[in-house]
Parts: C-alpha cells; sequence; structure tokens
C-alpha cells in the first residue's frame, strides 16, 4: 500500500529545500542513539529490519521509491500518521530526537545482534528459590483481586489492590513491558517486556515478590504458561520479535529449557523470512498446547509441550497455514475458537482449539486490533466476539456458535459505527451490560480522550460518549480497558508523557459513573492493566 496523495500535498511545503538533501551520514554515537529510539519506539510495527508489517515499510529504497524526504518524515513522525502516534505533538520525542530518526531511516539498516541460547541462559536469575517461597497465600488482601499496572516507560509493573485501590507494591521490570499473563491459579505474573525480558511475580507472598527472570531475546511481546489439566503452570512459553524464535522455559523458575527458531517463508509466496515473529500466544484448554500465531509468515502453530518432560523426545509443531500479518486475538465465549487479527487482508483467522483446524478467515474492517477482543452471548446472534479497528470508525460483531447458531456462525452479524478510527482495546464483562471501546490512537486529541459504551443486547442503540475529564489537560490517551474479579467495575488508564503524574479512572460498569481516580507521582505512563482473576479464567 502507499502513501496517499493527500499526505504528499500537506508535506509539500516541508519537503521544499530538502528534495535530494537525504542522510548525510551519521556518527556511530547518533546511530547508537537512533538504533535505541527505532528499537524502542518504531520496531514493534516496523520491524527490526524495517521491512514492515501493522506499520509500513521503512527501508530506505522504499521511502525513496515513495518519494519521502527526511523532512517529510520529520513531519509524520511529528504530526503522526494513520494509526501511527504524533510522537512530537505528544511530546515523547525531542524535536532533536525527530530530526535524528528522520535522517536514521534513510541509512543503511544496521544488521540486528544475535541473542542465543547460551545468552540466554547467562542471564537466567532466580531470586527466590521455589523452596523458600510460602505455601499459601501470606496476604490478607484478596490477591485475585490484585491489578498488575504497566508503568510503560518507567520500566515497572505496579501491583494494585482492586478493593482497597491502594499501591501494594512497585517491581522493576524490562522495558516497556507489554503484557502480563497469570498461571493457571492465579498465584503468578508473567510478564514480558520489548527489551525481551520475562519475570516472575509471586503474588502469594507479603507483598508481591520478583522471583525469577531471563533475557529470553531481546524483542519480544508474548508470554503464557502451560494451562491444560495436568500440566498447570509447569512451563511458560515467550515468543520473540527479534531474534524471530520461541523460548520454552520452566514454569516456577523460569529455566530456560528450549529454543525453537520461527524463521521460514510466507505461507502464499515462499519468500523467506529472517524475522517472522511470534506475535500472540493463547495456552489450550483442550490439549497441552500453545497457540502461537507467526505474524509476517503468515501461518499459525500449534505447540505440543506435553513431551517437554520426557528424555529424548520432540517437540511436535503442527503449522496451519492462515493469513498475514497476525496480530492479537483471543477466545470465543466458549474458549474452544481462538480469533486473531490479520491486518494485512483486513481479516480475522478463526482456529479450533479442539480439532487444531483453521475454521475461517472473516473479512472485518482496516487494520482491526482486537487486543483480546470482548466475548457475551447476544439474545439473538448467540456468543459472539468482537475487535475495533486502529483504521476504521467500526467494531466488528462475529457470530461463534456454529452448533446452536449456524447461520451467524463466523460472519460479521454487527457492523458498528464509532466515533473515530483509532480504536486499541475493546472489553466487556458477563456481570455488565456495556461493550465499552477506547480511542488511543485517533488522530484527535478530542477522541484519545474519549470512551465510549454500547449495550450488548441492543447493539442498535446509540452509544454512551464521554471525554474523560483531566485527560486532556495532560496530554494523555486513554487506553486499555480491564474489569475487577466481581465485574462491578472496569479501570481505564490514562497514558501521558513520564514526566507528567497522570491516573487511572475506575467506573461503575452498570452505571458508567466515575468512582475512583487512582493518583499518585508513581502514576507515570499508565497502560495496560490485567486482574488476576481475570486473566487466569480468559475472562474478556
Amino acid at each position: 500500500m502507499r502513501w496517499s496523495k493527500a499526505v504528499f500535498v500537506a508535506l509539500a511545503v516541508l519537503a521544499l529545500g530538502a528534495l535530494g538533501a537525504l542522510a548525510q551520514g551519521l556518527t556511530p554515537q547518533q546511530m547508537d542513539q537512533a538504533k535505541k529510539i527505532y528499537f524502542e519506539r518504531c520496531a514493534g510495527c516496523h520491524g527490526v529490519l524495517r521491512k514492515g508489517a501493522t506499520g509500513k515499510n521503512l527501508e530506505p529504497q522504499n521511502l525513496k521509491k515513495e518519494g519521502l524526504t527526511p523532512a517529510a518524515v520529520k513531519a509524520i513522525i511529528t504530526n503522526g500518521f494513520g494509526g501511527m502516534p504524533a510522537w512530537g505533538k505528544l511530546g515523547i520525542l525531542k524535536p532533536e530526537e525527530i530530526d535524528l530518526m528522520s535522517k536514521f531511516v534513510f541509512e543503511p539498516v544496521p544488521e540486528p545482534p544475535a541473542w542465543t541460547f547460551a545468552d540466554i541462559k547467562k542471564s537466567w536469575k532466580v531470586y527466590v528459590p521455589v523452596d523458600k517461597r510460602p505455601t499459601k497465600p501470606e496476604t490478607t488482601r484478596d490477591w485475585q483481586n490484585y491489578f498488575g499496572v504497566i508503568l510503560r516507560d518507567m520500566g515497572q509493573v505496579a501491583i494494585v489492590d482492586g478493593d482497597t485501590k491502594e499501591l501494594v507494591k512497585i517491581l522493576p521490570t524490562g522495558y516497556a513491558t507489554h503484557i502480563l499473563r497469570s498461571s493457571k491459579d492465579g498465584r503468578y505474573f508473567y510478564v514480558i517486556g520489548r527489551d525481551g525480558r520475562a519475570e516472575l511475580i509471586d503474588l502469594w507472598s507479603k507483598e508481591p515478590t520478583l522471583v525469577a527472570s531471563a533475557k529470553v531475546c531481546l524483542d519480544a511481546r508474548s508470554i503464557d504458561s502451560s494451562k491444560y489439566e495436568g500440566y498447570e503452570g509447569k512451563y511458560a512459553v515467550v515468543g520473540c520479535y527479534w531474534p524471530s524464535n520461541f523460548v520454552i522455559v520452566d514454569g516456577e523458575t523460569l529455566e530456560p529449557l528450549k529454543m525453537v527458531s520461527t524463521q521460514g517463508y510466507v505461507k502464499s509466496t515462499g519468500e523467506f523470512l529472517r524475522e517472522n515473529r511470534v506475535a500472540s500466544i493463547v495456552s489450550s484448554h483442550f490439549s497441552p498446547e500453545w497457540i502461537l500465531n507467526i505474524k509476517e509468515g503468515g501461518q499459525t502453530w500449534l505447540v505440543d509441550y506435553s513431551h517437554m518432560n520426557l528424555k529424548g523426545k520432540p517437540i511436535n509443531v503442527k503449522m496451519i497455514d492462515t493469513e498475514r500479518f497476525l496480530h492479537d486475538g483471543g477466545w470465543a465465549l466458549d474458549k474452544r475458537y481462538f480469533l486473531v487479527a490479520a491486518n494485512a487482508v483486513k481479516k480475522i483467522v478463526v482456529i479450533d482449539a479442539k480439532t487444531g483446524e483453521f475454521v475461517a478467515s472473516v473479512p472485518v474492517g482496516n487494520k482491526p486490533h482486537p487486543g483480546r477482543g470482548a466475548t457475551w452471548d447476544h439474545p439473538k446472534y448467540g456468543p459472539v466476539w468482537a475487535t475495533g479497528h486502529i483504521k476504521d470508525n467500526k467494531i466488528a460483531v462475529i457470530g461463534t456458535d456454529p452448533e446452536g447458531h449456524p447461520q451467524y456462525a463466523w460472519k460479521v452479524v454487527k457492523m458498528i459505527e464509532t466515533i473515530s478510527p483509532g480504536n486499541l482495546f475493546i472489553k466487556t464483562h458477563p456481570k455488565s451490560p456495556w461493550l465499552i471501546a477506547d480511542f488511543t490512537v485517533a488522530p484527535t486529541p478530542e477522541a484519545n480522550a474519549t470512551l465510549c459504551a454500547w449495550q450488548k443486547d441492543n447493539l442498535e442503540k446509540k452509544p454512551v460518549c464521554w471525554e474523560v475529564p483531566g485527560a486532556r489537560k495532560i496530554h494523555a490517551r486513554m487506553v486499555h480497558i480491564e474489569f475487577n474479579k466481581d465485574g462491578s467495575e472496569f479501570w481505564v488508564s490514562a497514558w501521558a508523557n513520564k514526566d507528567t503524574p497522570s491516573f487511572i479512572v475506575v467506573y461503575d460498569s452498570y452505571t458508567l459513573q466515575e468512582k475512583a481516580r487512582i493518583t499518585g507521582d508513581w502514576v507515570r505512563t499508565p497502560t495496560g492493566k490485567f486482574n488476576v482473576y481475570n486473566t487466569a479464567n480468559d475472562i474478556y
């Protein structure tokens, strides 16, 4: 897909005088700084090798082919484009950093560093041995209603009491933690940062304690534990962006056990991919398997971990050709069917975890981004699953019950109009009548600060939308809805610059009225929030 003509027109004035003035060469110090910024801010969407996926191809030859110049790129970085944040307007990148990056992308792509199994083993640390950990919860708090709150740019995870809203503990983690996943019993939080550092937090201690860590890769997004009966918490798996592989570790210590490369071929063209990244992972409830989504290759892998403890037995991997570029996804209401976004083809892929088969590819809108999606039982359509979109002002609701409601299964039963494109997460809960959406990467600050709610049983009804007071004042984007254990309230983060204390707002899940605000100097760059009970039980 090429850049739109409207963008060229808008940037023409800025580009005047810069035509032909491509990168003139950077010093080694500038290159090091630029590589760090690119890794932290750009590689997730555009790729370490800059070949693009969710974001556009940023190889120098492609930028030149598109007619772009450093001045034009500088304007895009400053003002944002499509689902790309306005790094300059938001104050996240300084003018001199933007200038540097506008030159860096015209330099040859640096060779990414390697990371070996020996490197992982060397990085592995156990801070509290298993036999020194509590055998039952030592806290009097309801630890199952803890929220793990990502403080993204602070390199921290905050554990917050869902009952009292009190900060329980702040733990240092890797850079830009992406997700937290709970063990089957909820005792442990598995943490993965974008720097590939995995961590294990024990919630049974008097206060949450970091008990193990390992730098599993150099860039990562996904982690999950084994949840099938008999294997609960025995293993965990990390999906790496770079190097492209997955790594199986011990579920209680994070000891690295096995490393498997995902470099391979595009499912349709046969093009070889060095950067063939593991995007999202879920743990099957029907068999001892993880479902791994291989982003650039357009494949879903079913990884059988049942032989991990049998010496000499192989890891069995079933490779299913699906669609490109696979991203986020989650379970249908019955937790049998897994639905995942394929950004490049504007579709949702459906995998049957019980049979291990590719079931359907459902056309939706532009750049679906479900997070884990939202599930509920609709009075007409039966069980459904929904996704929002980055580049469309739509929410697609898909039927997921081929046995009870076959006429609606694997079809978009309702396409809901939203106030803006730029949705990142939608969420609901069995106890709430509402489907809630944010507009985190919308093109306007008004939309960034707004939340909307639709009645799940009456999707035709006009939504309730409101701008969160105080969000625009600190240039915050509201992001990521998460319900508490009993579904009586939901929390949303105000994601601002790390130099600005922010807040998490708590709403009544029935009335949508604000109940509380979690504030404090520690509340900086809050993004994802993960309730222990809901995360352990895949409730979304």
